[in-house]
């Protein structure tokens, strides 16, 4: 199924836990503890995800077809049997990449009015 942009920024903005878990899937299949981990060392532990947080963001994410449960057999076959893995959708790279696009020109806002710092 196309998305379109008016799908796409109906979703937008994201909260800080859904854009995180989109983040860490993006660079590939996580079971939950790997996101919640994933998400802890890109913050600098500045972001920690509680079970309850992420699986209700995962639910969430689901039903929204921004991800879904990955049916890779290769990785389970190496692991726990009981943990599920998601991988990231097409739309929901897209609402990654457009939360991105959004929150990039919110910083370029607050750089040209002062109350950020140039790079």
């Amino acid at each position: 199924m196309a998305h379109t942009t008016k799908d796409i920024d109906a979703q937008l903005p994201l909260p800080p836990a859904t854009f995180h878990v989109l983040m860490a899937l993006a660079a590939g299949e996580r079971h939950g503890y790997g996101i919640i981990q994933d998400v802890e060392e890109a913050t600098d532990g500045d972001l920690r995800l509680s079970a309850g947080t992420l699986y209700r963001t995962l639910q969430r994410l689901v039903e929204r077809g921004m991800i879904a449960e990955a049916s890779s057999k290769t990785i389970r076959a190496l692991d726990d049997p009981r943990r599920r893995y998601y991988r990231l959708t097409a739309f929901g790279a897209a609402v990654a990449r457009a939360e991105t696009a959004r929150l990039a020109r919110m910083v370029r806002i607050a750089r040209a009015t002062g109350l950020a710092e140039a790079t």
